[in-house]
């Protein structure tokens, strides 16, 4: 009897718990175990059905499921770019179902388990050095509140953690389709050793943090209150400057070495910058403190989001000036190209911009560079001011030092080398909340700071490998005898 009817029948559920799962496995909250669950049904069925059928299911449910960033998206984009986004991704991951489907109809399964994540792997790698948002997007990012499985970015940057959780489904839905148990447990074998490796790692790295490292005491402020934001003239910018800087000295007698405050807080011209550093001179010697402050810098020979810190002592240490910028609202600003390193409390510390670090390059520079916490003010979007956080900290991981990220409209977060979030606080509609805790200072010079992306240009030529293993045509003596 055939039992393609049978199998039809399956299509519905199959598409059906994949679109749960990737709707609330992905995207702006994710709950990190249905990701590795997400692509299971639809790789099950692909081999079961004709390419059409395959490919529709396996689009269908990625397209359905990115659903759960449609009003977020369309907040910062226009709807027909957020339409087309979703689905030429829908259409790009069908790409790898088919090529699954394609290997286990070839009875070539250890391919079909391996070239699923191989093939999504290099589709993100390239996403990431092409398009303006970086890593945005990464399937990755949902796994921030699994923190075992994030340390393998300390090796293989976050292309080792998609593989991985994709690895898994793939690994899954050979086991699951039909086929001579013989042929099923080397799969089952192999890709479970990889996985208890990755995740054994991953517990020893928590497991060995350094105990006493030095620590810095910081406070991470921002204020979301009407009145600070987006100012309309120069009187209102400098009583927004006045109430950070009151509310800066209320915190005095606490102690506090370092103060970091969010982007672009006002704007700087070339009429009153030599007031605007004198005023916050004057605040960073009367608390004894660092102060950072993210500000517009307006000059005659451009504009740049600007980030300056000053010295206990009153002097300005460092500006920086973002590298990347959000588009199309950051066009006026002129992208900097410089990194700002400085001699802090116990060893040296970056300074970044929100946007940059969605882009692992800059970070690990500043790893050879040496570093050992990461400044960085910020300003989100509300609604996803849990990703972009979470997406800072796994820098952090990546290249080996503490980040300290203050953002408006998001969530003020301080964070070890490990992804641990040592204290965080929303400021969503609130004025002037402040954390304050001690930051570890170390830097850990990673495998993946010295040697950057060899894990994802290595699935890029796995991939390249499969397929040609594929879909080689078998040599004349082969089919003949095959035929005998």
């Amino acid at each position: 009897m055939d039992s393609k009817p049978d199998i039809i029948d399956w299509a519905a559920p199959c598409l059906g718990i994949s679109t749960a799962l990737f709707f609330l496995g992905t995207g702006l909250a994710p709950v990190w175990a249905f990701t590795w669950l997400a692509a299971i049904p639809v790789l099950w069925l692909a081999p079961q059905v004709c390419a059409k059928q395959a490919f529709f299911v396996a689009a269908a449910a990625y397209a359905l499921g990115g659903l759960n960033e449609w009003s977020y998206s369309r907040a910062v984009l226009p709807t027909v770019v957020v339409a087309f986004i979703l689905l030429v991704s829908a259409c790009v991951f069908g790409v790898p179902v088919l090529l699954f489907r394609a290997a286990m109809r070839k009875g070539k399964r250890w391919q079909a388990a391996l070239i699923f994540p191989a093939f999504w792997v290099s589709f993100e790698f390239a996403v990431a050095m092409l398009s303006v948002h970086g890593t945005f997007g990464n399937i990755s990012y949902s796994q921030m509140d699994f923190l075992p499985i994030l340390q393998i970015a300390s090796v293989t940057g976050i292309w080792g953690i998609s593989f991985s959780l994709l690895l898994f489904a793939a690994t899954v839905a050979v086991l699951l389709n039909p086929g001579p148990a013989s042929k099923k447990i080397p799969i089952a074998v192999g890709a479970g050793l990889f996985l208890v490796c990755v995740l054994g790692f991953g517990a020893w790295r928590l497991a060995a943090t350094p105990k006493n490292s030095p620590t810095i005491k910081a406070a991470l402020i921002a204020s979301d209150a009407p009145e600070d934001l987006n100012p309309g003239s120069p009187a209102e910018t400098q009583q927004i400057f006045e109430r950070y800087a009151d509310h800066v000295k209320s915190l005095a007698g606490r102690r506090i070495q370092l103060f970091v405050l969010p982007e672009t807080i006002g704007a700087v011209t070339d009429a009153d910058h030599a007031e605007f550093d004198a005023f916050f001179s004057k605040l960073a010697k009367e608390t004894g403190a660092y102060i950072e402050v993210g500000v517009a810098r307006i000059m005659a020979s451009g504009a740049a989001n600007q980030e300056r810190l000053y010295s206990p002592q009153g002097d300005l240490l460092a500006t920086y000036d973002k590298h990347h910028l959000l588009p199309p609202g950051e066009n006026r600003f002129t992208p900097g190209t410089q990194r700002a390193v400085v001699s802090g409390v116990s060893g040296k510390w970056g300074l970044e911009i929100c946007k940059d670090l969605d882009f692992p390059r800059l970070s690990r520079q500043y790893s050879d560079d040496g570093i050992a916490l990461l400044i960085v003010p910020a300003s989100d979007f509300v609604d996803d001011g849990w990703l972009h956080g979470r997406m800072a900290i796994l820098r952090g991981v990546e290249s080996g030092f503490s980040i300290a990220r203050s953002a408006r409209l998001g969530i003020l977060t301080a964070t070890d080398d490990r992804a641990r979030v040592l204290a965080q606080s929303g400021t969503i509609g609130r004025s002037f909340p402040t954390l304050v805790t001690d930051v570890p200072l170390r830097h850990d010079s990673t495998i993946y700071s010295r040697f950057g992306n060899w894990f994802a240009w290595l699935c890029v030529l796995l991939l390249v490998a499969l397929v040609v293993s594929i879909f080689r045509a078998r040599a004349p003596g082969a089919l003949a005898t095959q035929s005998e």
